[in-house]
């Protein structure tokens, strides 16, 4: 059963660096720092949903732990109160790396707590300088392991395409995290949004940002590495919402931007597939999981077009017993 989680954002207040690519703003399009009364509404309205039984209160947007701790506590305790009363089973945060301790923890244990996403973005100690995070990728590990070891569902999130960035590098980024075992993953490419510093290189010809075709390709081969490590990923590509249309500039955004990455993974495998068992031209048949005809389709039948351009005309098919991200080929000229 799907259930409905109440999403908060807390401003930037909390952190004290200035990414070279954040906006919170336009992302979140919250400019008020969140209040206890703010939570209480949001639950409330969420409550007029029975889905919502069984779902998280979440805190994203900011720095959760880095924010003053007054309001911090402020907000987990009015947040903890649905949690107590059975309406929610949990509380989730997202944080920075070095905004976790043993202290952090008792106090997000006590509040119900359930689960810490932390804002990574790279394991390259050279890449998280480039773009002024202010902590280093020793410090994702350790907060990782200590989150883990409090018993708290941890994820991490992840960004291609930074400044300084190279695919290489992403990719090593996502060995590393495989290595640390996260329970879940975030994967975004960046975008270059106004009023960041990011938005300053770029516009100067210093950074030339993956559009998302190019970051597609990229994001695709990752997907396909958590897949394989049982990793889930609950994100891949910006959010629409807030203010992102009218603060985008340049870069890999698109509302679709999953289905477009796993597209390229379904047509990846088929093309693979016919190379390894020689299948030669002419009519085939595609056999995928019914939710993922659509990806194997890709958008407007760009997959059955590429397919076209290789000599083959395919028909997709929805088969039960086909696992996520297989494929079953058959050679059919009655089609």
């Amino acid at each position: 059963m799907r259930h409905i989680n109440v999403a908060l954002f807390v401003p930037h207040n909390g952190c004290p660096n200035q990414c070279s690519f954040c906006n919170q703003r336009a992302i979140s399009g919250h400019r008020n720092q969140v209040e206890p009364s703010d939570v209480d509404k949001a639950v409330q309205i969420a409550l007029e949903n029975p889905e919502s039984k069984g779902g998280e209160i979440a805190f994203f947007g900011g720095s959760f732990t880095a924010i003053e701790r007054e309001t911090m506590v402020s907000l987990l305790s009015a947040a903890y109160r649905y949690v107590e009363n059975g309406s929610f089973k949990g509380i989730r945060i997202s944080t920075r790396p070095d905004a976790v301790d043993e202290e952090i923890c008792r106090i997000l244990k006590t509040y119900g707590v359930t689960a810490v996403e932390l804002g990574a973005q790279s394991l390259d100690d050279r890449v998280l300088m480039l773009n002024k995070r202010g902590h280093t990728a020793d410090d994702i590990v350790k907060a990782t392991k200590l989150l883990q070891k409090n018993g708290f569902e941890t994820g991490l999130q992840m960004m291609t395409g930074l400044y300084g960035s190279t695919d290489e590098d992403s990719i090593e980024t996502a060995r590393k995290i495989i290595g640390l075992n996260p329970d879940t993953v975030r994967i975004y490419p960046t975008v270059v949004l106004e009023n960041t510093e990011l938005c300053e290189l770029y516009r100067k010809g210093e950074y030339h940002p993956q559009g998302v075709e190019e970051a597609a390709e990229l994001c695709a081969e990752l997907l396909q590495m958590f897949e394989e490590a049982k990793i889930k990923v609950i994100r891949t590509g910006l959010h629409s919402g807030g203010d992102v249309e009218g603060e985008f500039v340049a870069g890999a955004y698109h509302p679709a931007f999953k289905e477009i990455c796993e597209s390229k993974i379904y047509l990846r495998k088929v093309t693979e597939l016919i190379r390894a068992n020689k299948i030669p031209e002419g009519k085939i048949e595609i056999r995928v999981s019914p939710k993922a005809v659509s990806q194997m389709t890709g958008q407007k039948k760009a997959n059955i077009e590429a397919l076209k351009k290789l000599g083959y005309e395919a028909k997709i098919t929805a088969d039960e017993s086909i696992e996520k991200y297989k494929v079953y080929i058959l050679r059919n000229e009655s089609l």
